[in-house]
């Protein structure tokens, strides 16, 4: 909802500017259809040149979700954290193996299952019963198994930022598509000299509106974009990091409500919960 609303007051305030000085709106009108095919339809054949399928289809994925409001916040952590502690504290009770079928059949746990936000996220449920499979193995050390979360975690931070670079680029390309479209309307009026006054300035404008949506389609649409998927995609890494610091600190000998209190602390601020809250919530959901 922010994003139509962010784009509602961007174009909004630019062409109510515009129009605000005695701009004639009609003549960006009737340059848009023409302009925008040269624009657009340039500037995304390059862009399918210049990344390759599984980015085209990751980038197209990505698009919906931009719509939508970020999915972690503090309840999502303590839901996270809860889960954490649970299978934590029954493993210590009961000895790593009783966590065993837990692992293996999250999707028939009875631990899982009392957290549904976190049972639905496929990759996340991957990544904590992969590295919940090693510590019941038993053939891996907190620093071995660090190593490969830290590996993992940047692998799938460059993945996740492939649609976000993508993005960045076309952004930077379309202004100088929005040249393009105004060199080849500077050209179809040098063709048109001996034409009337009036008639050549209507198509200089038209072609100079080439230039302005260029940059106005860049920095108003599509850049905002990329940043925004960033952002996202940052989120899902922290996520990555508070399963990954309470699994270690559990392996290094801590208690579970220790370990949790670690994972708490790697949290970016605004979705934190405090100790009180978080010690509230889990002895809630015993």
């Amino acid at each position: 909802m922010l994003v139509i609303v962010g784009y509602v007051v961007a174009l909004g305030c630019i062409f109510g500017a515009y129009i605000m000085h005695g701009g004639n709106i009609a003549v960006i009108i009737h340059a848009l259809p023409t302009e925008l095919v040269a624009i657009i339809g340039g500037a995304l054949g390059a862009f399918v040149v210049n990344n390759q399928p599984k980015v085209l289809k990751a980038t197209l994925g990505a698009l919906p979700n931009l719509l939508r409001g970020s999915k972690h916040s503090k309840a999502r952590y303590m839901e996270l954290m809860a889960l954490l502690y649970d299978i934590l504290q029954k493993a210590r009770k009961e000895g790593l193996m009783a966590i065993e079928d837990d692992v293996e059949t999250p999707q028939d746990s009875a631990l899982f299952q009392k957290y549904p936000a976190i049972g639905g996220d496929h990759h996340v449920m991957v990544f904590i019963t992969d590295y919940l499979r090693m510590m019941v193995s038993g053939n891996l050390n907190a620093h071995e198994i660090e190593s490969l979360m830290d590996s993992e975690i940047e692998t799938h931070h460059h993945e996740a930022n492939g649609p976000a670079a993508a993005l960045a680029r076309l952004a930077g390309a379309l202004p100088a598509f929005g040249i393009i479209a105004a060199v080849l309307g500077v050209v179809n009026t040098m063709g048109s000299v001996g034409q009337a006054p009036a008639i050549l300035g209507a198509m200089i404008g038209s072609a100079l509106v080439g230039t302005f949506l260029g940059i106005l389609l860049a920095y108003a649409v599509v850049e905002p974009l990329a940043g925004l998927l960033e952002q996202k995609n940052d989120e899902n890494g922290k996520e990555l990091q508070c399963i990954k610091t309470t699994l270690l600190a559990s392996m290094q000998g801590y208690a579970p409500q220790v370990a949790v209190e670690f994972g708490r602390k790697v949290l970016y601020s605004g979705d934190r919960p405090t100790f009180a809250e978080l010690e509230s919530h889990v002895k809630g959901k015993k």
